[in-house]
């Protein structure tokens, strides 16, 4: 899981990691007994990899992905147009004083490896990695 900031300058509280993760759970389960009836997201797995709170926990930013990284874009809209549904959801599982509101982007955490890895194997890193030896 990345590392988030607040705007102390300080990482999550336990109780922002703690939420986000029972988030990501509830998210999760959702998808995974398709319980959000919608076209595009029961021909899609998708992967909830991380889920933010803000710092009063009224805002949750999930990140998503689709098996494969196909459909990006189309599952991210299915998402939002079924947030309320899942909001829902959510506060049942949730004891807070209000569902968080959420959000849900893209996890770009997949691509970056891939380009970090396509850098490690590119033929300017091998030659490096030969000298060195």
């Amino acid at each position: 899981m990345a590392k988030q900031k607040t705007q102390q300058g300080k990482g999550p509280s336990q109780r922002q990691l703690r939420v986000g993760e029972l988030v990501r759970h509830k998210l999760a389960e959702l998808l995974a007994r398709g319980e959000i009836h919608d076209d595009v997201l029961a021909s899609h797995v998708v992967t909830i990899s991380e889920v933010r709170m803000a710092p009063d926990l009224r805002l949750a930013t999930a990140y998503v992905m689709p098996l494969g990284g196909k459909d990006t874009k189309a599952v991210i809209e299915a998402l939002t147009r079924n947030s309320r549904f899942i909001r829902g959801e959510v506060a049942h599982t949730l004891d807070l004083r209000s569902a968080p509101e959420i959000r849900f982007r893209e996890d770009e955490t997949f691509e970056e490896v891939r380009r970090i890895d396509q850098l490690l194997h590119s033929e300017r890193v091998r030659r490096d990695v030969e000298k060195d030896e």
